[in-house]
C-alpha cells in the first residue's frame, strides 16, 4: 500500500513535492499544454502564415465539423466504447438532407431527416452493444462499412446537390458569417460544446456516463440503468454527427457518397484521446476535448503550409494518437 504523505515527509523532501505537482499539473491540464506547445510550434516555423486572420479562421471553420463529432465520440469513449462508423453516418445522414431538401423543399425537414438518420444508425449501435454483448468496436467496424456501402448504393457511388429552389436558405445554414466575420460552423461548434459541457457536469445522466465507465458492474449494482445510458450516448453520438453532416452539406451545396466523411473518424478519436480522455473509458472532458480538436486542426493547417507529402499525414496522425495514449499511461500510473 502506498504511504500517505505526511507534513514532516513533505518538508524533508521538498523537491520531490514539487516534481508531484509539477506531474499533477501535466496530469490534469495536459491538452492545454499540448495545445500552446502546437501554437508555439507553429508561430517559429510559419508565424508569418500562421498567425494570419484568415487562417484562423480557416482552421476554425474546416475544424468546427470535426469538433462536433468529437464532442459525441467523447461520450462514447467515457463509457469504454468506441464509434468507427462516424464517418459513413455523417455521409448517409448528409445524403438523405439533401434528398429530403430536393424533394420536399423544406429545410425544415431536411434538417429533421438527417438527425433521424443519425438518432437511428446510432441507437442500432447502442442496441447491438448494449444488449447483444457485442464489441462496439467490432459492432462499428462493420457499420462503417455497411453505411457506405448503402450510400453508395442507392447514389450511384457519386452524390447529391442540392437544386431545390430554397437551396440557399440550405446552404445560408454555414456559409452565413456572423457579423460579417466568423463563418457559422465555429459559432454551432461553440453552442454545442457549451452545451455539452453543461450536460455531462451538471445532469444525473451525464454523471452516470463517467461511471459506467469507470466501473459498469458498480454503477449497475448502484440501481443505474446501464443500459439506458450505453444506448443513449450512441444516439446523441449520431446525432451530432448528423448535425455535422448538415453543416458540411450545407457548406459544399451537396454531398458525396465516397469521399464526404472520409477518415473523419481517425481525427475526431484523435482529438478525444489528445484532449486527455482514457480509451478504457469514465476519465476525460469536454473542454480537453475542444482543445484537442484545435491541436488537431492545427497540425493538420501546419503540415499543409510545410507541404508535408499527403499521403504521410495519415501516419503522423497515427504516431500522435499512440503518442497520446502512451502519455496517458503514464500520467494515469502517477496518480496510482
Amino acid at each position: 500500500m502506498e504511504e500517505i504523505k505526511t507534513r514532516e515527509d513533505i518538508l524533508n523532501n521538498p523537491n520531490q513535492s514539487r516534481n508531484d505537482s509539477i506531474k499533477t499539473i501535466l496530469a490534469n491540464h495536459s491538452a492545454a499544454i499540448a495545445l500552446l506547445f502546437i501554437i508555439i510550434v507553429g508561430f517559429i516555423l510559419r508565424g508569418d502564415i500562421f498567425f494570419t486572420y484568415n487562417n484562423l479562421m480557416n482552421v476554425l471553420m474546416n475544424n468546427s465539423f470535426i469538433g462536433i463529432i468529437a464532442l459525441g465520440m467523447t461520450l462514447i469513449i467515457l463509457t469504454g466504447n468506441i464509434d468507427l462508423a462516424v464517418g459513413s453516418q455523417l455521409a448517409l445522414s448528409g445524403l438523405i438532407g439533401v434528398s429530403v431538401l430536393n424533394n420536399t423543399e423544406s429545410v425544415v425537414l431536411a434538417i429533421l431527416a438527417s438527425i433521424g438518420i443519425g438518432a437511428l444508425t446510432g441507437g442500432l449501435t447502442g442496441v447491438s452493444v448494449t444488449f447483444f454483448k457485442i464489441p462496439s468496436f467490432i459492432v462499428t467496424l462493420g457499420t462503417m462499412q455497411i453505411y457506405r456501402s448503402f450510400a453508395q448504393y442507392f447514389y450511384n457511388g457519386g452524390g447529391v446537390m442540392a437544386t431545390a429552389t430554397n437551396a440557399s436558405a440550405f446552404t445560408n445554414i454555414s456559409n452565413y458569417r456572423l457579423f460579417g466575420e466568423i463563418p457559422m460552423p465555429i459559432v454551432y461548434w461553440l453552442l454545442v460544446s457549451v452545451l455539452m459541457i453543461v450536460f455531462v457536469r451538471k445532469t444525473a445522466f451525464g454523471r452516470h456516463i463517467f461511471a459506467v465507465g469507470s466501473n459498469e458492474r458498480a454503477t449497475f449494482l448502484a440501481a443505474v440503468n446501464v443500459h439506458r445510458v450505453k444506448i443513449g450516448v450512441f444516439i446523441m453520438s449520431g446525432v451530432l454527427v448528423a448535425i455535422a453532416g448538415v453543416l458540411e452539406a450545407a457548406r459544399l451545396g451537396s454531398m458525396n457518397s465516397a469521399s464526404s466523411g472520409r477518415s473523419y473518424e481517425m481525427d475526431a478519436i484523435a482529438a478525444v484521446v489528445i484532449g486527455g480522455t482514457a480509451m478504457s473509458g469514465g476519465r476525460g472532458s469536454i473542454v480537453g476535448t475542444v482543445f484537442g480538436t484545435l491541436t488537431i486542426g492545427i497540425i493538420n493547417n501546419l503540415m499543409n503550409l510545410l507541404g508535408v507529402p499527403t499521403f504521410l499525414v495519415g501516419a503522423i496522425k497515427g504516431f500522435i494518437i499512440i503518442g497520446a495514449v502512451m502519455l496517458q499511461k503514464v500520467m494515469s500510473k502517477h496518480k496510482e
